[in-house]
């Protein structure tokens, strides 16, 4: 193999997509994975030679790689951190010790074997003037980690480009638990006949993309990114109850939840420097699963 890349959360949604697009990109290279399966499941994993799982943390990473005697890899994709607004106050210690701990050491090791850092940001960092990364422990643990970014590369040296992603939704989305997507609620909401129900009051927004465009974003940015401000989404926002009714059922209004943005929609200048746009919508994407899906 020509160059060795790394795919920290490798066995998650985008994770493991990126590594099947990778697989294409990149036909000289060997793919590792290290992830600690907090959301990331063995059936998420790609059948083919050119692909190393490891199970491990991102804390342990320096000492992972040193043990396993890999080679150095030449652009590390940090896709493994906490990634929940909601749920980061109940699981506030992991969300400390996944994003800021973590990513750390993933800094660190990034540019000790002089790779290039394709970090996955957090959108919620551009709501309301800026403000919103401090409405919940995950938005401000994620918007310290690009802070810390640019101050390393300064003070160190890292090659480095930010990517944000925008309310990811498609195949393998997580649909059941805690951790699941808004798109994979309803899914499975509406296979099972019951109303979707839509965080009140159902006028906030979200811009929705598909895993393909992600997946091809990433990709582009890692090609010719660098620096930060590379926003993957659709540049369309959602209204909730909206979306909710894209499906053609009934859904129901419940409680609004701790630390949730009113709105949210990307810029999509500097993507679309690298010559990347959306190619998927989401009424589309719905329309097909419903029409897939009778009731």
């Amino acid at each position: 193999m020509s160059q060795t890349l790394l795919v920290t959360g490798g066995a998650g949604f985008v994770g493991s997509a990126l590594i099947e697009s990778l697989l294409t990109e990149f036909p000289d290279a060997a793919i590792v994975s290290l992830d600690n399966y907090f959301t990331g499941t063995l059936e998420n994993h790609v059948n083919d030679p050119r692909v190393t799982y490891v199970e491990g943390s991102t804390v342990e990473i320096a000492k992972i790689w040193a043990d396993r005697g890999l080679p150095s890899p030449s652009i590390v994709f940090h896709l493994g951190e906490y990634s929940r607004i909601v749920q980061s106050f109940e699981d506030h210690d992991l969300t400390w010790d996944y994003n800021l701990l973590g990513t750390k050491e993933v800094v660190k090791f990034s540019a000790a074997a002089g790779a290039k850092l394709i970090y996955a940001g957090s959108s919620s960092k551009f709501g309301n003037d800026g403000e919103d990364e401090n409405l919940n422990p995950y938005a401000w643990t994620k918007a310290k980690n690009i802070e810390y970014i640019k101050n390393y590369s300064n003070w160190f040296g890292l090659d480095y480009a930010i990517t944000y992603f925008y309310n990811v939704y498609g195949p393998g989305q997580i649909t059941n638990g805690k951790y699941a997507t808004v798109i994979g609620i309803f899914q499975r909401q509406y296979l099972k006949g019951e109303p979707l129900t839509v965080v009140s009051p159902g006028t906030q927004t979200r811009d929705f993309t598909h895993i393909d465009d992600i997946v091809r974003g990433i990709v582009l940015v890692a090609r010719g990114g660098a620096g930060d401000g590379y926003l993957l989404g659709t540049g369309r926002e959602w209204p909730l109850a909206e979306v909710a009714g894209l499906f053609g059922t009934e859904h129901v209004l419940v409680p609004a939840l701790p630390g949730e943005r009113v709105r949210g929609q990307a810029d999509l200048t500097k993507a679309a420097g690298l010559g990347w746009t959306p190619e998927n919508r989401l009424d589309r994407y719905i329309a097909d699963f419903v029409a897939a899906n009778p009731r």
